[in-house]
């Protein structure tokens, strides 16, 4: 087992939390970047490159020689606005730690530069990606040239409850229904508007009829947006939709179903913008690389490992989607993410870094 330096990597990990890293704000993304890329020039001994898309700021390391075999992947953006720090500072008390960000995924990332601190035997590409909780807009791409080269994807998501490793991701679709009726006044002369309100409602049941509780595929309408005073026939509606299922051939039935929705009311008009967003992580991408672990783990005398499989999708669904065995939920154990009560435990980041780090070993030396 690496030697874990607990309390550097409590440090490094306090700086982190401490810049504030909101995923919108790409002046902050890049001030964050910063300080990642000096962290991790001092614990992996190189620089990164800085890859800028679309105003985001991305880091890659490339270490080892040969050709790249593990992806590493994490990224340094977190859904907390700046200031949240005021109310949310940086602290640990009776081996919690708490801060913005600190379990989505600020440990995780801090894991993975003390698990590569020793110089790997074969190529190694860390991908630390500033626009994760966006969706990853600027940095898909990227990751997936990465992960096409790899054998191996290991992707530093917090854990699941307890601790456990997630073998499998929804996919996740995304869209936007427009909706185009005719404003008139609502107390004059109503029948001469569309009402975009009364199709929206429409189209937002037939929406949320979609889903198939047997497979687990979720449709669900979410913001809705309609008219401009109150005595006036709205002329226009919109509402987004966020889709979610454990199967490609599942995406594409809700797709088509999306594509094919007609307006209702005589005279309004719909469209549908959007589509597939990420693939679903199958299991099957990852059952071997979880044995593997449990196999690690169980040289090292770590407790035994769990797995789940869990709706929210992170970029290790990108990786599987490109072919790449993958594992995710290898960073922190805690909760909280995007809560209040965010926080991680510290007595499992010293053992969660070492499984990481023979991980990696176990994957270079026998591939």
């Amino acid at each position: 087992m690496i030697s874990v330096q607990l309390p550097q990597l409590l440090a490094d990990l306090e700086e982190l939390v401490t810049c504030e890293s909101p995923s919108a704000d790409t002046a902050a993304v890049a001030r964050s970047a910063d300080l990642v890329a000096r962290l991790g020039t001092e614990r992996l001994g190189s620089a990164p490159e800085y890859v800028v898309v679309d105003g985001w700021t991305h880091l890659r390391w490339r270490l080892g020689d040969g050709p790249r075999r593990v992806l590493v992947l994490a990224h340094h953006d977190t859904v907390w606005p700046l200031g949240s720090l005021e109310t949310h500072p940086f602290g640990i008390e009776d081996g919690v730690l708490r801060g913005p960000g600190c379990f989505d995924m600020k440990a995780g990332l801090v894991m993975a530069l003390h698990a590569l601190a020793a110089p790997p035997s074969a190529s190694v590409t860390l991908l630390v990606t500033g626009d994760e909780e966006l969706g990853s807009p600027s940095s898909r791409t990227l990751i997936e040239s990465e992960a096409a080269d790899c054998s191996a994807a290991l992707v530093l998501e917090a854990s699941a409850d307890h601790g456990a490793l997630k073998l499998a991701r929804k996919g996740v679709s995304s869209y936007e229904v427009r909706i185009t009726g005719r404003a008139a006044h609502a107390g004059l002369e109503p029948s001469r508007g569309i009402n975009a309100s009364v199709e929206a409602a429409h189209q937002v049941l037939a929406v949320s009829n979609l889903g198939d509780a047997e497979l687990e595929t979720t449709v669900t309408p979410s913001v809705l947006t309609s008219g401009t005073t109150r005595n006036t026939v709205p002329a226009a509606a919109s509402f987004f939709v966020d889709g979610r299922a454990w199967t490609v051939d599942e995406q594409l039935r809700v797709d088509a179903a999306m594509q094919a929705l007609r307006p209702v009311l005589p005279g309004s008009s719909v469209e549908v913008l959007g589509g597939l967003n990420r693939p679903p992580l199958e299991r099957k991408m990852s059952e071997d690389l979880y044995r593997r672990a449990e196999r690690v783990a169980a040289e090292l005398g770590l407790e035994p490992l769990r797995s789940v499989a869990v709706g929210g999708a992170s970029d290790g669904n990108f990786t599987a989607g490109m072919g790449t065995p993958t594992l995710d939920g290898l960073g922190a154990v805690g909760g909280g993410a995007h809560a209040d009560d965010e926080h991680v435990l510290v007595t499992e980041l010293a053992p969660r870094t070492a499984l990481l780090a023979a991980l990696i070993t176990d994957l270079l030396d026998n591939p």
